[in-house]
């Protein structure tokens, strides 16, 4: 028995070790190439995107300014809130992960770029570059996992709380970034313990407040002010591409983690000396992709390639649609199920899977069972005749 096969039998019981380090040099090979191969066209394609970016928020910026005119404002916010979203999607998240620090390009590097999200830079790499894609998945030790607010797995006891989640999930996707800043700094830890916070914490959280501030400060009140009698239309406009970015990119990344099928992994079946090939295999199961167009992947940061995007972090954005095809390749050869759906297909599974572990283990079948009963008491027996148990 392999070390994750309690957890995923029908996935792995089939590879051996010898199987499963073979599959890490298949796609060691791939990364080692797309390495490589960086170059020109790359650089000029993620610089691109930051040209496109930039000029959405200045021409958003600018129709917000006559935005008492409902076509202006339309216009204005729809602009405002791609630029939002191009920024912390296919821009932010991937600077951050240092896909671009190659260029050593100092206005585009990991270690001097800050984002438009209320998260600093530093605290997001440290919680997401140095927890989430090191221990991807694995309950008590990646908290990205629900976000310590939800139920994701029925290994976790059900408790009355987790009733709520629906509410809690949807809340969260409409302040995600925030909900996000209070994740990356543990305060959920922290009030949970009852410890309260601890001195480098409170350090932490002065730069977040500080940041949220500065955020603030600049849509809801030097926009508007800018926009003269427009202000009240500008705050608004503000407001609204917050909100849509906010819940476009939760709905992503509820796509990419969460859906039916994603598989999730206790502590003790990881060997604390995990192999390349063994690391490569939980990134496998425990991610799914987003089938759709060139326009969805550019928005979504690639995400929609979340398994290539685990399995391969710091690759630039751009070449994941290019290997998807040969990384799926390496399952089909392996006997493993490539996750993969269409947007509302990925995210209608994710909040089903939300929805089902808010209740308690077992509690819908016996409501199904005891329906089934009540109705077969209720119809005459005849009637019943050739209906399947």
């Amino acid at each position: 028995m392999t070390a994750l096969e309690h957890k995923t039998p029908n996935q792995v019981q089939h590879l051996t070790d010898a199987d499963v380090e073979r599959l890490g040099e298949e796609l060691d090979a791939i990364r080692r190439e797309v390495l490589a191969s960086r170059g020109a066209a790359d650089a000029a394609y993620i610089r691109r995107v930051i040209l496109v970016q930039r000029l959405l928020e200045l021409g958003g910026r600018a129709a917000l300014l006559g935005s008492r005119r409902r076509p202006l404002w339309l216009l204005g916010t729809a602009a405002l809130s791609l630029s939002k979203i191009l920024e912390n999607m296919e821009i932010g998240h991937n600077v951050l992960h240092g896909q671009w620090d190659w260029m050593r390009d100092p206005k585009i590097h990991s270690t001097t770029w800050e984002w438009d999200h209320a998260t600093p830079a530093a605290e997001w790499k440290r919680s997401h570059n140095g927890s989430h894609h090191v221990n991807t998945n694995i309950l008590g030790m990646d908290d990205d996992l629900g976000y310590g607010i939800m139920r994701v797995d029925e290994e976790q006891p059900w408790r009355p709380r987790y009733l709520a989640q629906p509410l809690w999930n949807a809340l969260n996707a409409c302040f995600f970034e925030y909900g996000i800043a209070a994740y990356d700094l543990q305060l959920g830890d922290s009030f949970r313990s009852g410890t309260g916070l601890s001195d480098d914490q409170r350090v932490r959280l002065r730069a977040t407040l500080r940041k949220v501030g500065r955020h603030a400060a600049k849509d809801y009140l030097l926009m508007p002010l800018l926009s003269g009698r427009s202000w009240r239309h500008t705050m608004a406009a503000n407001a609204t591409a917050n909100l849509t970015r906010n819940v476009w990119s939760h709905s992503i990344i509820m796509c990419g983690h969460f859906p039916e099928g994603v598989e999730t992994f206790a502590q003790e079946a990881i060997d604390p000396d995990e192999t390349r090939g063994r690391w490569y295999l939980r990134q496998m199961l425990g991610s799914a992709n987003i089938s759709g167009s060139p326009l969805l992947h550019l928005l979504s940061g690639n995400l929609s390639h979340q398994i290539e995007h685990h399995l391969f972090p710091d690759l630039p954005s751009n070449r994941y649609a290019r290997i998807a095809p040969r990384v799926r390749g390496v399952f089909e050869r392996h006997g493993l199920r490539y996750h993969s759906g269409s947007f509302p297909t990925q995210l209608a599974s994710a909040w089903h899977k939300v929805a089902r572990l808010s209740l308690p283990d077992g509690w819908v079948e016996r409501r199904r069972r005891g329906l089934r009963d009540a109705v077969r008491s209720a119809v005459p027996v005849p009637a019943l005749r050739g209906v399947a148990a």
